[in-house]
C-alpha cells in the first residue's frame, strides 16, 4: 500500500493546473467520494438485516441470527481507527489526495468481494469468518476516507464558509444511505424474496465496481489542497502524525470522540436498527421498511445544508448544543411514536434523519477544528473513527439487545445517555476545540 500511495503522490505526479481546485471540482470530489464509501457501508448494513442471518447464521434462531449479523456490522467500526492511522499517516505525511484514492480502493475491493463470498450453506463456518474479514476492510478503507475528504473540502474553503464547504462531504452519508436503500428496492420489485437470498442480494455489491471507476476518475482530476502545500513548502511535516495527536491532543481527541458520540448513536438508532426493528418485530413488508428508509435519507439529507448555513452565521458551537439538546428531548418520543404503528413509526424516521442532518452537517467541521494542518487527517479521523466505536459499532445490536430484555423505553434511554454525554463535552470545549 505503501508504494501504491507513494506512486500518486505530489512529489511524483505532474503539478496540476491551478483551475482544477476550483471550488466546483473540490467539492464533487469531496461529495462524490464519500457517496461511494458509505453506499459501500450502508448496502452492508441493509444486507446485515435482510440477507445475512439466513445466508451466513442459518443455524441459529432468527434473534441470535439477526444479533450476530450486527456482531459482524460491528467490526468495521473497530478497524475504523487503524485505517484512521495508517491512512491517516500518509495523508499528513505525502498527501491528502493520494491517500484518497488508497482509501476509496481499499474500501471498494473489500465491497466487490462481498459480492462473490460463498454461503454457509456452500463453505460452512467459513462463510461468515471471509464476511467478517470483508467488513474489517470496509471499516479500514473508510478510516482513511472520511478525515481525508472534509479536509480536501476544508482546507480549500474561503473564509466564512468553512461549515458549508465541511458539509459537501457529509452529504456523502444521506445519498449512499438513499442509493444503498433504494437498489434493494428496486431488486425486491423486479424480483421474489427468494431470488433476492438466492442471488439478487449480490447486485448491491457488485455494483460498487462501476461507482469505485466514477470515484477514482474524479479523484485523480484534483491537485493537493492549498494548506498541504503550504505545509510541504514550510517543512512543517512531522514523522509519526498519530505520536504527536497523542502527545500534544489528547484532549481534543478525547473532548471530540465524544462531541460525535450522540451523532453516531441516533444514527444507526434511525437506519440500521429501525430497519431490523420494522421487519423483525413490527413484520413490516420488506419493500415497505426500505421505502421508510428511503423517505428519511431524503430528510436527513435535505437539513445537511440548511444547518450548515445556519452554523457559518450564528457560530457550530452554540448550533450544536442547540441540536443536542432538542436529540435529548426526541429521545423521550422515541418509546411513544415506535409503539404508535407504521405512522409513528415513519415519523420517528423523518425526525431523527432531520435531527441528524442538523448534527452531521457540522460535525465534519468541528472535528477537524483542533487540529493542525501537518496532524490535521490523523486527527480528525481518529476522533471520527473512535466516536464510531463507542456511538456506532453497538447501537444496532444494543438497541436490539434493550428492547428485546426490557423495553422500548430503554431504547429512548439510551440515545437520552448519548445526548447527555455529548452536550458536556460540548460544554467542557474550548474556543477551537469544536
Amino acid at each position: 500500500m505503501t508504494d501504491a500511495i507513494r506512486n500518486v503522490s505530489p512529489s511524483n505526479a505532474p503539478s496540476a493546473p491551478a483551475a482544477l481546485n476550483s471550488p466546483a471540482r473540490v467539492l464533487t470530489a469531496s461529495l462524490v467520494g464519500t457517496t461511494i464509501e458509505f453506499f459501500d457501508f450502508y448496502v452492508y448494513a441493509t444486507a446485515a438485516v435482510l440477507v445475512f442471518p439466513v445466508l451466513f447464521f442459518p443455524n441459529s434462531d432468527p434473534m441470535t441470527a439477526l444479533l450476530a449479523s450486527f456482531a459482524t456490522f460491528s467490526i468495521a467500526f473497530f478497524a475504523r481507527p487503524l485505517g484512521a492511522v495508517v491512512f491517516g499517516h500518509f495523508g499528513d505525511r505525502i498527501g491528502r489526495k493520494a491517500t484518497l484514492v488508497a482509501a476509496l480502493l481499499t474500501m471498494g475491493v473489500s465491497t466487490v468481494v462481498i459480492g462473490v463470498l460463498p454461503t454457509y450453506g456452500q463453505i460452512g463456518v467459513y462463510a461468515p469468518l471471509l464476511l467478517a474479514l470483508c467488513r474489517f476492510g470496509q471499516g479500514f478503507g473508510l478510516g482513511g476516507e472520511w478525515g481525508g475528504a472534509v479536509l480536501l473540502a476544508t482546507e480549500n474553503a474561503p473564509e466564512g464558509k468553512r461549515n458549508w464547504y465541511a458539509m459537501f462531504p457529509q452529504l456523502g452519508a444521506p445519498v449512499g444511505l438513499f442509493l444503498s436503500s433504494g437498489i434493494f428496492w428496486l431488486l425486491l420489485h423486479v424480483m421474489s424474496k427468494d431470488d433476492l437470498l438466492a442471488w439478487g442480494w449480490r447486485v448491491p455489491f457488485l455494483a460498487s465496481t462501476l461507482l469505485i471507476a466514477i470515484g477514482l476518475w474524479v479523484r485523480f482530476s484534483i491537485s493537493e489542497t492549498p494548506a498541504f502545500k503550504k505545509a510541504m513548502e514550510a517543512h512543517e511535516r512531522v514523522a509519526v502524525p498519530v505520536a504527536e495527536i497523542f502527545g500534544k491532543y489528547k484532549r481534543s481527541l478525547f473532548l471530540g470522540t465524544f462531541v460525535a458520540l450522540v451523532t453516531f448513536v441516533l444514527f444507526y438508532i434511525g437506519t440500521a436498527w429501525l430497519l431490523s426493528y420494522n421487519i423483525k418485530v413490527l413484520q413490516m413488508p420488506f419493500l415497505d421498511a426500505l421505502e421508510i428508509q428511503i423517505m428519511s435519507s431524503v430528510v436527513f439529507g435535505i437539513f445537511i445544508p440548511l444547518t450548515a448555513k445556519v452554523g457559518d452565521k450564528i457560530g457550530r458551537r452554540k448550533s450544536l448544543i442547540g441540536i443536542t439538546v432538542l436529540i435529548g428531548a426526541f429521545s423521550f418520543l422515541l418509546p411513544v411514536l415506535l409503539t404508535a404503528g407504521e405512522v409513528g413509526v415513519a415519523i420517528f424516521a423523518a425526525g431523527s434523519m432531520a435531527l441528524m442532518g442538523m448534527t452531521y452537517a457540522l460535525i465534519g467541521a468541528a472535528l477537524s477544528a483542533p487540529f493542525p494542518t501537518n496532524v490535521r487527517y490523523t486527527g480528525a479521523s481518529l476522533t471520527f473513527n473512535f466516536a464510531g466505536i463507542v456511538g456506532a459499532s453497538l447501537a444496532p445490536y444494543a438497541a436490539t439487545w434493550l428492547q428485546a430484555n426490557y423495553g422500548m423505553a430503554y431504547v429512548g434511554y439510551y440515545l437520552g445517555l448519548a445526548a447527555l454525554i455529548t452536550l458536556l463535552c460540548i460544554l467542557a470545549s474550548r474556543k477551537g476545540e469544536v
